[in-house]
């Protein structure tokens, strides 16, 4: 191989790098050879110039490489995951897992910590007394043969480079890159053993990719990458433009979760559920088509056997099955205050992602990932874009501990909700469907 300085000069300069190069790089970097400085140069390179679908396909595939591969032969069945990337109020992983193992499809579902302004879905779970997502890999393929799901961080021996890599794009602004999200994406997802996959790619003011043309440029990025690795896959744009649901923090939107099971979610839930579903029992053979998959996730709803799968997991990762049925198992912040509205009028907007922030200010998220998590802490919104309300109306209630902290998101709260004097646009819940 060149010198390192050569391919990052080549790159630099809008060339290509070979399969063998591009192994070298990110192969040496999980082993600690290659240096922070020089990674850094070449990750800002393909900040500017981008890789090629070629180019994207060999760093996903060393990226796998510089782990294992999660074995599910074991397991009967096309194995499905489903990834957003990330908003607010967006806890549809733990409601979706279990209803689609209960109608027949194996999850076997890799997830992450909340950092930066959207919530995680590793934090929800733990919310919940006794669950343990750090499951080593043999315990993680138990638990998938029993229950037909898990719901796991990820372990270290699975894709080292990425772990390395994402820690070194975070504090050298190269995050904002399309093809780099794309390997980091996929790679844990085919690492962890999943068949095929469903992506919910998030769009607006609370998600990452703030334009649905951003978002549709992510979405196909990863279904060709991932049909070029031989993996089937789905992208769903949704909209994030207002938190999903009612509740923005971990215990909070676990038991949302938990009453979407139980048949009494929030109709935005359960519908983003029914529509991510429909698609994961296509791919994983189950279903023929949409109309024949939701009408099997309605069943598994309406008799209770995804709550049921739901509590089977629970359980199965030391988590406390009681808490499914009784919610006030789970922790609660010891004081609540309202915002209330100003005027009249309908809720035009929501500054979600404000909102993110403000209640990663109330403990409910990190800012760093060594930070703490207050699992009891977050908001309940009353109201949603769209809703009238009158002067004085109860808008959020802020569940909280500190009372100077609580006072001072409470107030800018309030400024991040827009009150017109009409019923602002509607705007879909799936925006758009790229299976190509």
């Amino acid at each position: 191989m060149l010198p390192v300085s050569q391919i990052i000069r080549r790159k630099r300069d809008g060339g290509e790098l070979t399969p063998a190069e591009v192994r070298e790089l990110v192969l040496g970097y999980a082993r600690a050879e290659l240096p922070d400085y020089q990674m850094s140069a070449l990750l800002m390179a393909i900040v500017f110039r981008g890789l090629t679908p070629g180019e994207t396909a060999a760093w996903l595939d060393a990226m796998i490489r510089s782990g294992i591969v999660v074995d599910f032969s074991h397991v009967p069945g096309v194995k499905v995951d489903k990834h957003s990337t990330g908003g607010i109020g967006d806890k549809v992983s733990l409601c979706l897992a279990p209803l689609v193992a209960a109608c027949g499809v194996p999850v076997p579902m890799m997830s992450g910590r909340g950092l930066g302004h959207t919530g995680g879905t590793l934090d929800k779970l733990e919310s919940i007394p006794g669950f343990r997502t750090d499951q080593p890999v043999e315990r993680f393929r138990k638990i998938v043969a029993r229950c037909g799901l898990a719901l796991v961080g990820q372990t270290s021996d699975l894709v080292p480079a990425d772990r390395r890599l994402y820690a070194l794009r975070d504090v050298t602004a190269t995050v904002e890159s399309v093809p780099l999200i794309t390997a980091s994406i996929l790679s844990k997802k085919i690492a962890e053993g999943a068949d095929a996959l469903v992506l919910d790619v998030k769009v607006g003011d609370g998600a990452f990719m703030k334009t649905p043309e951003d978002a549709r440029t992510l979405a196909r990025s990863l279904v060709r990458a991932a049909r070029a690795y031989g993996k089937p896959l789905v992208a769903l744009l949704t909209r994030m433009d207002r938190p999903l649901g009612r509740t923005a923090g971990n215990a909070l939107e676990a038991i949302e979760a938990i009453d979407v099971l139980q048949g009494r979610g929030p109709a935005d839930v359960v519908e983003l559920t029914l529509a991510l579903g429909a698609e994961m029992l296509v791919l994983g053979g189950r279903a023929a088509n949409q109309l024949e998959a939701r009408a099997r996730l309605r069943r598994a709803l309406d008799d209770g056997s995804g709550l049921e799968r739901f509590r089977a997991v629970v359980e199965a990762q030391g988590g406390d099955p009681r808490a499914v049925d009784d919610t006030t198992l789970l922790p609660r912040a010891p004081k609540i205050t309202a915002v209330h509205a100003t005027r009249s009028g309908w809720i035009d907007h929501i500054g979600c992602e404000t909102v993110g922030w403000l209640n990663v200010e109330l403990g409910a998220g990190r800012r760093t990932s060594a930070d703490a998590v207050d699992p009891g802490v977050g908001m309940v919104f009353i109201r949603n874009v769209g809703d009238r309300v009158e002067e004085g109306d109860t808008l959020v209630e802020v569940h909280h501990r500190d009372e100077p902290a609580a006072a001072d998101v409470v107030r800018r709260l309030a400024d991040a909700v827009a009150i017109g004097d009409a019923p602002p646009g509607d705007v879909p819940l799936v925006l758009e469907r790229i299976d190509e």
